[in-house]
């Protein structure tokens, strides 16, 4: 367990709070205790329910032996926010308890390990999606007649394997830590290993503009091969409207869930571990901020990854369009069996009361 706060700890977190060891500089952002279990729960219900709808709409559109790569990776992506999503309670009751985690130590290390391996999958798992979909689109010959199955299974298993053990540390270290009486969950630093958390952050930081360019020039590349490209008008203009949604929802996921917080991630970092403004107490309370509205953004990442199925795949968009004509034709025929049933019975009703 680590050290008590008035010792060589100065407490930060991957999701929360920084404090300053001068006391006159008190760092806390108090509105998280309410946005936290507003959102994580929102985020838990309808994550929850559109994650597990899109897995049992590709599971009845594709058997898993014939799935194509697109789908594989859409299918781990669902997979990825799913295992956040279930660690999502345990999170809404800490911030509820103002910060107090009342569950043990390795429900701590699972909670804080499964949300690094959702950040980072999701980022490489749309960023390969936005180079399968250029690919599609640049070279669709070639695409189709590789194995693309065979090289989603490959390039799934590589981000997994390399993310999982990017993840493993917060397995086996502490998780959690005392201050003055109140349990934290991964929100500690030693200032005495400063330089290699700033390294690690700066990597992880590193890669993520590294996949950023790779979802933005590949999603722009996709919107210039269409508008040059030759094709029957009519079908022209039905591929450019699909491809720019796509290529909008791509984007704005990106931008929103992910791009806030590796703005802010580097600053926060360094004013945490003292390495910046250190007497700054305003600088790091306005960053301090920024960093929970940013963690904030990230989780909504699970509701909105299933938006961009919709405009991924042809199948996955008739087949929701087909489920609601249904549900509507249903309603539909309910509302005229209702309007019949009163007719006839205000019939009857008039027939007898005339007798």
């Amino acid at each position: 367990m680590m050290n008590s706060f008035d010792n060589t700890i100065s407490y930060a977190s991957v999701i929360g709070l920084a404090y300053n060891s001068n006391t006159s500089c008190h760092i806390d952002a108090e509105f998280r205790y309410i946005l936290f279990p507003i959102v994580y729960s929102l985020v838990f219900v309808l994550g929850l329910i559109g994650n597990c709808y899109v897995l049992w709409v590709f599971k009845r559109l594709s058997p898993a032996n014939s799935m194509t790569e697109i789908k594989i990776f859409m299918v781990n992506l669902s997979v990825a926010d799913l295992l956040f999503i279930l660690t999502l309670p345990f999170w809404v009751v800490y911030y509820s308890t103002k910060g107090h985690w009342i569950f043990r130590e390795i429900p701590c290390r699972v909670a804080g390990c499964l949300f690094f391996i959702n950040t980072y999958c999701s980022i490489a798992f749309l960023a390969v999606i936005s180079y399968n979909r250029y690919c599609a689109v640049a070279h669709p010959i070639e695409t189709v007649q590789k194995n693309g199955r065979k090289r989603g299974i490959i390039i799934s298993t590589i981000i997994w394997t390399v993310i999982i053990v990017s993840a493993a540390p917060f397995l086996f270290q502490d998780g959690t830590n005392n201050v003055n009486g109140v349990i934290r969950c991964f929100e500690g630093y030693d200032k005495n290993s400063a330089l290699p958390v700033v390294i690690i952050h700066f990597i992880l930081i590193g890669a993520f503009f590294i996949a950023f360019l790779i979802i933005i020039t590949c999603n722009l590349l996709i919107l210039n091969l269409l508008s040059t490209k030759a094709a029957q008008p009519s079908r022209s203009e039905k591929v450019k409207k699909q491809a720019f949604r796509m290529v909008c929802a791509v984007i704005t996921v990106f931008c929103i869930c992910f791009l806030p917080h590796h703005l802010v991630h580097g600053p926060w970092t360094l004013t945490v571990l003292g390495l910046w403004r250190v007497e700054d107490c305003v600088f790091r309370r306005a960053v301090n901020d920024a960093h929970q509205i940013t963690l904030c953004l990230m989780g909504l990442n699970c509701t909105l990854d299933p938006i961009i199925y919709c405009f991924l795949t042809k199948k996955f968009r008739r087949f929701l369009t087909q489920r609601l004509s249904k549900w509507k034709s249903t309603r539909k025929s309910i509302r005229t069996i209702s309007t019949e049933t009163n007719i006839d019975g205000d019939i009857a009703l008039h027939n007898t009361y005339n007798s």
